[in-house]
């Protein structure tokens, strides 16, 4: 489970405690994102208050509640009044943190209405801290506790057009939550109108930016399902939600990436759909991740990797690598400065982030695959010195660029010559003494493609002792590339192995 803390903005508090605030949330975002990107799942948020201590935002933190404890509670509630219930609403919610406590609350009689009526009461306080209560209930790991919240998802959407931006984003988060948790609670809330609320939310500009995060993962939760494909996107799509997630994508200089973000996931679960990605193309999504990420190549470029960038980096190259894939865009505009991105993103991540390396690098081998354009921009802009550099290195990312290569190659002897020109051969003779089979296999593709395009080529890969090498490779277990070898040696270094041979 992971959490979430949000800003409340106070005019008591200092900038120097708000300042260590946001960059504890910042840290708490990152480890949440970074999880959500490597294993591709559904992941539950809990907010929490700016002025809780630490040590209370532990989920599982509070004690175990007994039955009759629960049953006090609420009766506590129930029998307060103004500024009382509420102070009671807070100490439950403080409560319903610990997991046991939670199943023992929903299986109480008048537990959850009594919630559900605080929540649909005229007292604001009480409102909002239900709806906190809730909250808190829809973090929790038992599905039951889920599908007990459902009484309230009709409230909960109501309040998504409600005057107050705090109660709406715990209203998204909660929604969020539940919707992670069974394939029935989506159903429900579903037919509660639930897509067609949080379009209405999104497209309401007065809105902070904080809210249009929570949209963003609370849409991001439902477009993860697994029968998304049937019947939620096109749901997401007739909504017309699509707009305002593109338009979201610039990041905000003062708020930080979260919106960002959380719309680049939505948009990378619709174009892997594949269901109608013309229509995305047409709205302006290709266009649009283009220029977030042009404009975030070049504040990597000099230097500047702000923290948690590269959670924003990584949906867009998803999107516009995948829709590269798709064939939905044989036009692409080809921008030298995208080709720049992409390769100041393989190079600036690959310590930290070699995933991320990997990524950028797949997306320059979809943007080339059919492009003899971006090809010539790549030898034009003398970036394929940056991409051999980077052929030492492994975790799939020597395979990225040897396929980069190999594009460019085949192409023609022109830019065989002029990638023998950029020092490509030096490379392959790094790449060709390798143990990764599926490494030493793609060397020896881009190898024959380069010395059947020239003499020129065949005699500086001699001169780079290269022969010796594939004679070696003759020796070698794996079947595939003792061919390949032996295929390249006869046809183009025959004479050269005669010479030899007669030396000797």
């Amino acid at each position: 489970m992971w959490r979430r803390k949000t800003i409340r903005h106070k005019a008591s508090r200092s900038a120097n405690d708000l300042e260590e605030f946001k960059r504890k949330k910042r840290e708490f975002e990152k480890v949440l994102r970074q999880a959500r990107r490597d294993r591709q799942l559904t992941s539950k948020r809990l907010l929490q208050n700016v002025d809780e201590d630490e040590d209370s935002m532990e989920t599982g933190s509070a004690p175990h509640l007994s039955p009759e404890q629960v049953r006090e509670m609420i009766c506590g509630v129930q029998r307060g009044g103004g500024e009382e219930k509420a102070s009671r609403l807070a100490s439950l919610r403080k409560a319903l943190r610990n997991p046991d406590t939670q199943l023992t609350f929903i299986k109480s009689e008048n537990s959850m209405h009594m919630l559900v009526g605080q929540l649909s009461g005229h007292n604001a306080q009480c409102q909002l801290e239900a709806a906190r209560c809730l909250h808190e209930l829809s973090h929790s790991p038992h599905p039951s506790v889920g599908q007990a919240c459902l009484s309230a998802g009709p409230y909960l959407l109501t309040y998504l057009s409600s005057q107050s931006p705090k109660l709406m984003e715990i209203c998204l988060y909660t929604l969020g939550n539940l919707c992670a948790d069974r394939t029935l609670v989506r159903e429900k809330l579903l037919a509660q109108g639930i897509i067609s609320a949080l379009a209405r939310c999104i497209q309401n500009q007065r809105y902070s930016l904080a809210v249009v995060e929570a949209v963003g993962f609370a849409l991001s939760q439902l477009l993860q399902a697994k029968e998304a494909t049937e019947k939620i996107i096109p749901a997401v799509e007739d909504s017309g939600v699509m707009l305002d997630l593109i338009s979201a994508l610039t990041p905000d200089h003062e708020f930080g990436f979260g919106p960002a973000i959380e719309c680049a996931w939505c948009l990378h679960y619709l174009v892997s759909s594949n269901l109608h990605n013309s229509v995305l193309v047409t709205q302006g999504v290709l266009s649009q991740c283009v220029a977030v990420l042009i404009t975030l190549g070049g504040t990597v470029a000099k230097g500047n990797l702000e923290d948690g960038m590269e959670l924003l980096i990584w949906p867009l190259l998803r999107c516009l690598g995948n829709l590269l894939v798709s064939g939905e865009c044989d036009v692409m505009p080809e921008d030298t400065r995208l080709l720049a991105a992409l390769c100041v993103f393989s190079q600036a991540y690959l310590q930290s982030h070699a995933g991320l390396s990997r990524e950028s690098l797949w997306v320059l081998n979809n943007l080339t695959a059919s492009s003899s354009g971006f090809c010539s921009d790549l030898l034009l802009l003398n970036l394929v010195p940056m991409l051999i550099d980077l052929l030492s290195f492994s975790k799939g990312i020597n395979l990225m660029v040897l396929r980069v290569l190999g594009n460019i190659a085949h192409h023609g002897p022109e830019y065989c010559v002029r990638l023998t020109q950029a020092g490509v051969l030096n490379g392959l003779c790094a790449t060709l003494k390798m143990a990764e089979p599926e490494v030493v296999t793609l060397s020896l593709d881009v190898l024959y493609m380069l010395v059947s395009s020239s003499p020129q080529v065949i005699e500086e890969f001699t001169r780079l002792n290269g022969v010796p090498l594939l004679e070696a490779i003759q020796y070698n277990s794996e079947a595939e590339q003792r061919v390949r070898a032996a295929y390249i040696l006869d046809n183009h270094f025959s004479s050269f192995c005669e010479v030899e041979s007669l030396s000797s």
